[in-house]
């Protein structure tokens, strides 16, 4: 047995969570260890001693991290081992990054990373719900400045109740699911979706979770009472400050820039520049040896006093950097079909953000495989959001998908996805991408109302429009302005970032970040109230380039047509290693893809040509069907017998045609009459009920000879006696008659 670790236990919800340290990772600052049932996390957190030379931000990494073995699973791919994070990490990352970094102290400047790490999982139990407890417990027990613990819970509204930290299955019937992560005191970080539900549900589900949390804050400060470590925190000086330096910029300065502020000027690179020409006319004053010295602390100054000038601009003047009301929208143009070959596309444009989005509807073989060591599955929607250097103005080396591109397109993808339609409405998988290609605030919201569109534009059923809008906050902890769809000044410079999206009846999406300590849940509802007049004026701002989902889809998407089939007859669709099926595709040029579910099996066939689609529909169909008695069908001459031929009237079924249902005259011999591989009409006339050996007529198809009288069959058992013995009965006719027409 090991060394004991100090341990603290507590309830949330029906889980019962164990927090642990001094046992595992014990060289890192500070470690700790999350049990709930079979669920393990392993968080450690280790700072620099000192800071880098002119750093005056916090250098943060935060990294989740998924162990194949906690699931007794072997990692996807060819290399056997975990690779680079998966979106579903990356995710889980930014949510505790974005709960624990506004509570480091803003001088501290030294390198932290804190990595957390699933040891053992369950497949029901989703271990996102306890990743920030067990970072934060691992900064609690540390002796790095914090002005925390937090903690996140997953809160769900199941049937009319709030739920903390649902199973995944108890999902499947959540109205609404939010990540909170919040202190003793303050919700500080809100992500989620949910299926139009109320402003006042959102702020009821906040309390239930604020009150779980408080719980997980308390054990984690009881916790810390107990690692003597953590009682004395480090001391540090990462700033060399220049307090006459401050004193005369704040001077000289601020009122240059409040007054520029109230100068309402919309453009955002005209303002940068007219800042920046405050900070240069300030500089002149200094020697060039004064510069090199005054330089960094300068910049860091201008930028205290710029913020403070905007946000008293607000909160006393009640006017905005670009000149609008608190609670206006910027000028809004859309467009739709601006790409002709792409499936749907739509640009959005809010102000000086501008989206680009496009939509590729697919077949199920584009889904997306989904293979985490707890979460998987497959996905049939998705939106990618992209944002190039060039959409800021600016130059940078493009280094691929960035941790906040998969952050803010998972965001407009959960805003969007509930308003998809399943089953036989749609058919397709769907690709949305939204391409920023101007950004000035909210690029993530101007992707749900572009995405919006660009469904619509490609004929998605969308049940109804959904529009996004990001609300901000300045306060001073005695006045507070509530802004609606912010700039990106105003996120940078302001206290919240509240995005909210949504139709006409409800909120089906939400992300938050808090930046103040003491926000009042009367704030947050007049954040919401104010958010859904923006939101219904957007949508109406849309509606004016199109209000419903095109009549049909355009030409180049490919149509997709379901057939149901017996299970027993999936095997012969696909035949031997896929051979008939995949010959089926190669001649009709089609895609095709077969599943199965508990009572049948499911084959969809995809192709932009009509008539290659119904080709591809007969051949599966003929492969299926039964034969019965009384249809006609277009055969296949396989074999010449001397008494017939034997004719495939479907896949792998012949049935015999005799020489005397051939025509209604004798025919003496076959030579001549049919050849192998001739197509013929064919009525099937009889099914053997014993062996299943088909009866087959060419002549039943034909008109009858004038005068033609059909004569009936005796039962076969009649022919072994009587007249048709030997030739010594009472013939009634010649004995060729029977064989003619017979």
């Amino acid at each position: 047995m090991g060394p004991e670790g100090i341990k603290q236990t507590i309830q949330t919800g029906k889980d019962i969570i164990t927090i642990e340290t001094g046992r595992l990772a014990k060289q890192a600052d500070g470690a700790a260890v999350v049990t709930c049932g079979k669920t393990m996390l392993l968080a450690t957190v280790v700072a620099a001693k000192e800071a880098k030379d002119d750093v005056d931000f916090l250098p943060l990494s935060v990294d989740y991290k998924e162990k194949y073995a906690a699931t007794g699973k072997f990692p996807g791919g060819f290399f056997k081992r975990e690779g680079k994070p998966s979106d579903y990490e990356i995710l889980i990352s930014r949510l505790v990054d974005r709960a624990i970094r506004p509570l480091f102290p803003d001088d501290f400047h030294a390198e932290i990373q804190v990595q957390i790490t699933l040891l053992s999982g369950e497949q029901n139990v989703l271990p996102d719900a306890y990743a920030a407890l067990a970072a934060s417990a691992a900064i609690a027990v540390s002796d790095i400045p914090f002005h925390g613990p937090i903690s996140e819970v997953r809160v769900a509204m199941i049937n009319g109740e709030y739920v903390i930290n649902p199973r995944a299955d108890e999902l499947e019937n959540a109205d609404l699911e939010l990540m909170v992560g919040a202190t003793m005191k303050d919700i500080c970080m809100v992500e989620g979706e949910s299926k139009e539900i109320s402003e006042a549900q959102m702020i009821g589900a906040l309390k239930a979770a604020h009150e779980a949390i408080k719980g997980q804050v308390q054990a984690q400060l009881d916790l810390a009472s107990k690692v003597e470590k953590a009682q004395t925190k480090r001391e540090y000086c990462h700033e060399v400050n220049d307090e006459d330096l401050r004193a005369d910029m704040m001077e000289c300065c601020y009122k240059p820039c409040y007054d520029f502020a109230l100068t309402g000027n919309a453009n955002k690179h005209e303002r940068e520049d007219a800042f920046q020409a405050i900070l240069d006319n300030y500089l002149t004053k200094y020697t060039e040896e004064e510069l090199e010295e005054k330089t960094s602390m300068a910049k860091r100054y201008f930028h205290d006093i710029e913020r403070k000038a905007v946000r008293d601009a607000i909160l006393i003047e009640r006017k905005r950097l670009d000149g609008r009301k608190l609670d206006q929208i910027r000028p809004i143009w859309t467009e739709v079909d601006v790409l002709p070959s792409c499936h749907g596309s739509a640009i959005f444009t809010r102000g000086e953000t501008q989206a680009l989005v496009t939509v590729t509807l697919g077949t199920k073989l584009d889904e997306q495989t989904i293979d985490g060591a707890v979460v998987e599955g497959t996905s049939n929607f998705m939106l990618h959001y992209n944002f190039p250097s060039f959409a800021t103005g600016e130059c940078k080396a493009s280094r691929g998908v960035s941790r906040r591109e998969i952050g803010h397109g998972n965001l407009a993808e959960r805003a969007l996805k509930n308003m998809i339609p399943n089953g036989e409405e749609n058919p397709y998988t769907i690709r949305v991408v939204s391409d920023i290609l101007e950004s000035n605030g909210s690029s993530s919201m101007a992707s749900v109302c572009g995405g919006t569109l660009a469904l619509m534009d490609a004929g998605v059923k969308m049940r109804k429009p959904v529009a996004g809008i990001a609300m901000g906050l300045i306060t001073d902890n005695e006045k507070y302005a509530v802004l609606s769809d912010i700039l990106g000044d105003e996120d940078h410079l302001g206290d919240m970032d509240f995005k909210v999206t949504g139709t006409v009846d409800g909120i089906t999406a939400c992300q938050m970040d808090i930046k103040v300590d003491g926000l009042s849940y009367e704030v947050l509802s007049e954040a919401l109230e104010q958010a859904k007049a923006g939101r219904m004026h957007i949508l109406g701002e849309m509606a004016k380039t199109i209000t419903e989902p095109r009549a049909d889809y355009k030409e180049s998407v490919p149509r997709i047509e379901k057939i149901i089939i017996p299970k027993d007859f999936i095997g012969a669709v696909i035949g031997p290693g896929g051979k008939v099926v995949q010959e089926i595709q190669k001649t009709t040029n089609t895609v095709i893809v077969i599943t199965e579910d508990e009572k049948c099996g499911i084959v969809e066939i995809a192709s932009t040509n009509k008539e290659d689609l119904e080709a591809a529909k007969a051949r599966v169909r003929a492969i299926v069907a039964v034969p019965e008695v009384g249809e006609i069908y277009d055969g296949t001459v396989k074999s010449i017998m001397p008494f017939g031929a034997f004719v495939e009237i479907l896949p792998g079924k012949d049935g015999l045609l005799h020489i005397s249902e051939i025509d209604y005259k004798r025919l003496e011999t076959m030579d001549g009459v049919l050849n192998e591989g001739d197509k013929i009409q064919v009525k099937l006339i009889d099914i053997d009920q014993k062996t299943g050996k088909l009866r087959l007529s060419r002549k039943a198809l034909l008109p009858k000879p004038e005068g033609y009288v059909e004569k009936p069959e005796r039962p076969r058992g009649e022919r072994k006696g009587g007249e048709h013995k030997g030739g010594k009965g009472d013939h009634k006719g010649p004995r060729h008659e029977k064989k003619q027409y017979g």
